[in-house]
């Protein structure tokens, strides 16, 4: 990775596999970035770059990176294994580039008090990702046929699919009259066999038909 590198990942723009921080000033909020990086499709984060993608710089990067290394050590389970290059800009001055794999061992959580909480890279944000999600990315690690019967329940979920193209997983208890547990269950089986796609979202996930 040169600074070549660097500024050309920058005038990108931040998307689905790039995030810019200027600092590692609050490291517990950007482990997110990193976890939701790690379970989505992998990426970098650059430390020293302004949102806008101005390759600016941090003082004492170093010390940027120290941080942001133990917060990644500390904070993500199961543990998480990145590759960092500091590239100076001056003498004081420098970017840090975190290269995050698309981690084997998805999800990924953040270790909060007693809560576990896992993200996703959706665009160019990072969000909570909901237990279908968590399920779909286990699953995912280990890609394997996947072998379930077609009755009633899938039936009613294919009609409201070409109907109106997109379902929650609560509509689909509704319309299904089944609980909200077994719902769930059935849309990650159906999304393991490429026959629907889920669409992460801030406030409900949406399914959809595989295209």
């Amino acid at each position: 990775m040169t600074l070549q590198d660097v500024r050309a990942l920058a005038a990108k723009g931040e998307g689905l596999k790039i995030e810019f921080k200027k600092k590692a000033a609050f490291p517990e909020k950007i482990v997110r970035e990193v976890i939701a990086l790690a379970n989505t499709a992998g990426g970098n984060l650059l430390i020293g770059v302004d949102d806008d993608g101005t390759v600016s710089g941090q003082r004492f990067i170093e010390e940027e990176v120290f941080v942001m290394e133990k917060a990644i050590d500390s904070l993500i389970f199961p543990k998480l294994q990145v590759e960092c290059t500091i590239l100076k800009l001056t003498e004081k001055k420098g970017v840090a580039v975190f290269q995050i794999p698309l981690s084997p061992d998805r999800p990924h959580f953040l270790k909060e008090k007693e809560k576990k909480q896992a993200y996703v890279r959706v665009a160019d944000r990072s969000i909570q990702a909901s237990r279908e999600v968590w399920e779909i990315l286990k699953k995912g690690r280990t890609p394997k046929d996947t072998v379930f019967t077609y009755g009633r329940k899938e039936e009613l979920l294919m009609k409201a699919l070409g109907e109106k193209e997109k379902i929650t997983l609560r509509e689909y208890s509704r319309l299904a009259r089944i609980p909200i547990f077994l719902a769930s269950k059935t849309l990650v089986r159906l999304v393991t066999a490429n026959v629907l796609q889920v669409h992460p979202q801030e406030s409900e996930d949406y399914f959809t038909l595989k295209e």
